[in-house]
């Protein structure tokens, strides 16, 4: 299959033709956060081997590779969000980066394009590293700022899977670490530290500075960490600037903005305007500051309650009882250094500056406008170094997103709106129920109608937010999906007894129709998350990072080895029709699952060459399909082996396409 360059028209993708295209993919893959082949967290480990691991095998082994992606294009996906590390290319040491990797990676985006797929890639973080519990950043540019994450777990200073959870006991899921928990990790001290130097540190902390591997000279602790991932970044542009298929760069998954625009003092337990308190141990500022030197302290819990209408306060935790420092013998809290507060000689604080995080050179920062702009415009113009043409695919930090999707103005030419979407209460929970809350509003969703309703306003603020960037740009959902082990891995269970029906699968099924059904009407384009090729239906393992379970595939269903739809979870509620091309302007677009029905209308344009295609996957249409067309004059061509539905029109008209299961 010939792949045409894809390029922006205002809010839509179109190809070389003039076609209006939708991109419909998936992450691959869950595992690439961690080392091949036994670096997930069910696996122990302190970390000492950080400068040799290897990610060469993630998403999969090369001699693996054509039984995946034949799979992937089976579903009718057309792109990849392809994952690595900041880790993955430069573990070793600065600037010396992962020959064999990059190598590697470079091999899989141009497999990936002999399978008919787009790929942009995607350097992956979740709460900064694996050594901070989550994965992104090498372990070797903690010593450069003066922590030693050795002592991370033991300090509350981050919550790290290795460290609370309990190995030899046989019980998966454990009170020391609750499911989803390490998403609360971005206000523990470790988070907070990298991430306000690494977006704000010439703001904040401007006499901060490292030398610098390559040049020589002292640069701001800023400029070294940006530098060095800026560096990564470019090593993967080399490799892979010669193939059509590569369509751009992810900027950051998920970047936070540490402390920046947070007082010193604030603990967030309250709502404030698109700003819910997050779940877990609320830290102020300062409260974790004086922790990561050694001090303990009792601070409030935050967990969801749908009773009082979100996540509120609901106990008082000790944080750091064994009193231990993350900082290095000898190295200075470069906050201090920077006047923002001090240690007292009686053990205890001082703030200096309440405003130290909101206020430079007597101006209020605004992380969006002063940190997050400059730095998605170093990252665009980097890569374009290698490839003028490709796009950047913008990216905040989920909540943000969410709650106040939009990006500043000047945005780099050719973004666009990446913005990730969640059922909150469904990911948090593990559980999807008849009555959910709106993000946003708090106003409740009952029913399964209510519920639809809910997730077309949240992605339809989202798209709505893509008409302030640059006049308008499109609109690519980078991550959306649900845990697959709902309920305790209910499903899994009934699946070992023997129904291999899609009873177990229901629930699932339902959520993702919803979800599908709101971007159908929204014509936004997607990327699922996820596929794991290594998932396990053991519920300490999963996607194997930190009990994370939404992989659409599981080789752990896989018992049908010839059939490639073996291995597929929940399969009826994402393996769908869509409009992958279209030869004009696309007006709507919709999917009834339950009757088997699939519309598509647009206005024709047959000045365009190529023709519309539709993918029309047999699992929804078993007995095969009728095909009604309204309008302009089409020819119609069907793509059996590719599951395609092909038709050209031949005038200028409005085109209705129902394709109804016989």
């Amino acid at each position: 299959m010939s792949l045409e360059i894809i390029h922006i028209e205002n809010e839509w993708f179109k190809d070389e033709s003039g076609r209006t295209v939708i991109l419909r993919g998936v992450n691959l893959g869950g595992d690439c956060k961690v080392p091949y082949p036994d670096g997930g967290t069910e696996n122990p480990t302190d970390f000492s081997t950080h400068r040799e691991v290897s990610f060469v095998g993630r998403p999969f082994p090369m001699d693996e590779a054509e039984v995946h992606f034949s799979r992937l294009k089976a579903w009718g996906f057309n792109v990849l969000r392809l994952l690595l590390t900041w880790e993955a290319v430069e573990h070793k040491g600065p600037y010396t980066f992962d020959e064999r990797f990059l190598e590697y990676y470079a091999g899989l985006c141009k497999m990936a394009g002999e399978y008919g797929m787009y790929v942009f890639v995607d350097f992956h973080q979740d709460a900064w590293s694996r050594m901070s519990g989550g994965d992104g950043a090498p372990g070797w540019l903690f010593e450069k700022i003066g922590l030693d994450y050795r002592a991370f777990g033991r300090a509350d200073g981050a919550i790290v899977m290795q460290y609370v959870y309990d190995y030899n006991d046989p019980s998966p899921r454990q009170d020391a670490y609750p499911a989803m928990c390490w998403q609360s990790n971005c206000v523990y001290p470790v988070n907070g530290i990298m991430w306000s130097l690494f977006f704000a540190g010439k703001l904040i902390t401007p006499d901060f500075l490292i030398k610098d591997e390559m040049s020589g000279r002292e640069v701001n602790v800023q400029d070294y960490m940006q530098g060095h991932y800026l560096a990564c970044q470019a090593k993967v542009a080399e490799r892979i600037k010669g193939l059509s298929n590569v369509i751009g760069f992810d900027s950051l998954n998920e970047p936070s903005s540490g402390w920046i625009e947070i007082p010193m003092d604030y603990r967030h337990t309250k709502m404030r305007k698109n700003n819910p308190p997050r779940p877990g141990t609320a830290f102020s500022p300062i409260d974790a500051l004086y922790v990561s030197h050694g001090h303990c302290l009792e601070l409030p819990y935050n967990a969801f309650s749908l009773l009082r209408g979100g996540v509120v306060p609901v106990k008082t935790v000790a944080v750091n009882p064994d009193k231990i420092s993350i900082w290095i013998n000898g190295r200075c809290d470069p906050f201090i250094e920077a006047g923002a507060w001090e240690l007292l000689d009686d053990g205890t604080y001082r703030i200096l500056r309440n405003d130290f995080f909101k206020k430079a050179n007597g101006k209020e920062i605004d992380f969006n406008r002063d940190c997050l702009l400059p730095f998605l415009h170093a990252v665009a113009d980097n890569f374009r170094r290698f490839n003028p043409d490709w796009l950047l695919f913008a990216e905040k930090e989920a909540a943000e997103g969410m709650m106040r999707p939009g990006f500043p103005d000047n945005m780099p030419e050719n973004s666009v709106n990446a913005s990730h979407w969640y059922d909150g209460l469904t990911l948090m929970n593990k559980k999807f129920r008849k009555i959910n809350i709106d993000i946003v509003s708090l106003q409740p969703a009952f029913g399964l109608k209510g519920i639809e309703k809910k997730y077309l306003r949240e992605l339809g603020r989202i798209k709505k937010s893509s008409q302030t960037i640059n006049h308008g740009c499109p609109t690519l959902i980078g991550e959306f999906g649900i845990p697959f082990d709902m309920d305790n891995g209910k499903a899994y269970s009934e699946y070992a007894e023997g129904d291999r029906t899609e009873r177990p699968w229901q629930t699932h099924i339902t959520a993702l129709d919803l979800m599908y059904n709101a971007l159908d009407r929204l014509l936004i384009s997607s990327a699922h998350w996820n596929y794991t090729a290594t998932n396990s239906n053991d519920l300490r393992t999963g996607d194997r990072f930190n009990q994370e379970d939404l992989s659409i595939y599981s080789p752990d269903q896989r018992d049908k080895p010839d059939d490639i739809n073996s291995g597929g979870r929940a399969m009826a509620g994402w393996v769908r029709p869509y409009a992958r091309c279209v030869q004009g302007s696309i007006i709507r677009m919709k999917f009834d699952r339950k009757k088997g029905v699939f519309l598509l209308e647009f206005l024709a344009d047959p000045k365009i060459c190529r023709p519309t295609e539709i993918f029309v996957p047999d699992l929804q249409f078993p007995n095969g399909y009728d095909i009604i067309i309204y309008g302009a004059d089409v020819d119609i061509i069907r793509e059996e082996e590719e599951g395609l539905v092909t038709m050209s029109a031949n005038e200028a008209n409005k085109v209705s396409v129902t394709i109804k299961k016989k």
